[in-house]
């Protein structure tokens, strides 16, 4: 059988190579090992996402010992010098020794009989060196490798947030998220599932943030749960449910989502509205609408209805709405602690979805009925994306106003992740005037 760092390495390997998700992509591969014991599949967990999260950081460590261009190296090899460098660097219960032993050992299945020992040379000459991160008389360049963050990001976030916030937005995004889930209470008391929670021995916090939402803790697969099995919850992150509570739908309502899956702000919009009304959640594919009417079956909501729908284009079969919820398609930098290879996306690929943001907005406002409220958000937080899209579109359409959210000072916030612990968000709310 192979060893968890042989899976690992061939794992990364792949995810490389087909530009992957990482969580999809880890899923699928543990699934085919059931022998694998619980502490395997942790470690196998821990480097994986270790070595995604710090890769700028752990390829200028390898440019600056490596005698060979980094992408001379083969695929293999440069997973494995990965690896070995990041269970140097940041797994402590890992000894120096077996990092760079465990790595040579799997180099010797090279071809190139050398190789193993250029990994070991390598590995070693860090270790002597004092495993010092490579620095130059640039603040942006240091960054990037303290954080592995593009330089072209840091940028960004310092021009648009100044330097204490792209600081805390750097230093939440290294590490693991948080786990979060919005209870069912329109069909279980909030005391019948915490009782459940706790007769499965899932530790918990209650959040202060948002009403009827825990952290979770140690609690392994969450669908595993017998209270997720009996739609008690469903995973959301803490910055998702304040801007479901933004819309403040009432019972019997018609809500409209206009990018929905997989569905948890409409789970969400319903368990407020008491299951009370009507919440149309729609996405292009047929697939992911799929994956909004399980998981309302499971939570047992009977006023979504889910169905396909291109959100740039006007429904003329679409009713008037109470609120209409715009959560675009977006960079998704506001989720790096779950996605970390989300930062390395092309700078160019990402410039056209201003674009595509703003007609979504400007088609959804249509469904807005007078006096009606429209939310835009998305997972971002870059000012392009966000602030930019609702002014441009507040100056364009003169029959919305801004209107002051309930948790914030203005109509529009950017939540960083230092403030909630969440993930990163942006929210604008706007109303059509009567």
């Amino acid at each position: 059988m192979q060893t968890p760092r042989e899976i690992c390495m061939k794992l990364l390997v792949n995810t490389e190579k087909n530009a992957s998700y990482s969580n999809i992509a880890l899923d699928k591969t543990l699934t085919k090992y059931p022998m694998l014991r619980d502490v395997d599949k942790r470690f196998i967990s821990a480097l994986y996402y270790g070595v995604i999260e710090r890769k700028i950081t752990l390829d200028e460590i390898i440019k600056k010992y490596s005698s060979r261009p980094i992408d001379k190296l083969s695929d293999a090899v440069r997973q494995i010098l990965r690896m070995g460098i990041y269970q140097l660097l940041y797994m402590d219960s890992v000894p120096d020794n077996a990092a760079v032993n465990e790595s040579v050992i799997l180099a010797k299945d090279n071809k190139n009989p050398a190789v193993s020992g250029f990994v070991n040379a390598l590995l070693r000459n860090f270790i002597r060196d004092g495993k010092k991160l490579p620095s130059k008389n640039s603040k942006i360049y240091n960054l990037s490798v303290e954080y592995s963050c593009p330089e072209w990001l840091i940028e960004m976030w310092l021009k648009d947030y100044g330097e204490d916030v792209c600081l805390s937005m750097l230093r939440s995004s290294i590490g693991r998220a948080p786990v979060t889930v919005r209870l069912n209470t329109c069909k279980f008391s909030f005391d019948e599932i915490v009782l459940q929670l706790k007769e499965e021995g899932v530790n918990f916090v209650v959040s202060d943030a948002v009403p009827d939402c825990l952290e979770l803790f140690g609690c392994g697969s969450i669908e595993k749960l017998t209270a997720y099995e009996k739609g008690m919850l469903h995973v959301q992150d803490i910055s998702c449910q304040m801007c479901v509570h933004e819309l403040e739908a009432k019972a019997g309502d018609t809500v409209l989502d206009m990018c929905s899956a997989p569905g948890g702000k409409a789970f969400t919009c319903a368990e407020i509205m008491n299951d009370e009304g009507k919440v149309l959640a729609f996405d292009l594919h047929e697939k992911r609408v799929n994956l909004i009417k399980s998981g309302a079956e499971r939570l047992g909501l009977n006023s979504i209805k889910a169905s396909t729908n291109n959100a740039k284009v006007f429904n003329e079969e679409l009713p008037l709405a109470d609120a209409v919820l715009c959560d675009v398609p977006c960079s998704g930098l506001g989720v790096i602690r779950r996605k970390p290879e989300i930062k390395y996306s092309d700078r160019v690929q990402l410039s056209g979805l201003p674009n595509v943001q703003y007609d979504i907005l400007c088609t959804s406002a249509k469904y807005v009925k007078s006096g009606g409220v429209l939310i835009y958000s998305t997972c971002t937080v870059l000012k392009e994306e966000n602030d930019s899209i609702v002014e441009k579109f507040l100056t364009e359409h003169p029959d919305f106003e801004p209107v002051k959210l309930n948790r914030f000072t203005d109509y529009k916030q950017t939540i960083t992740p230092d403030m909630f612990n969440s993930d990163g968000f942006f929210i604008a709310k706007l109303r059509r005037k009567e």
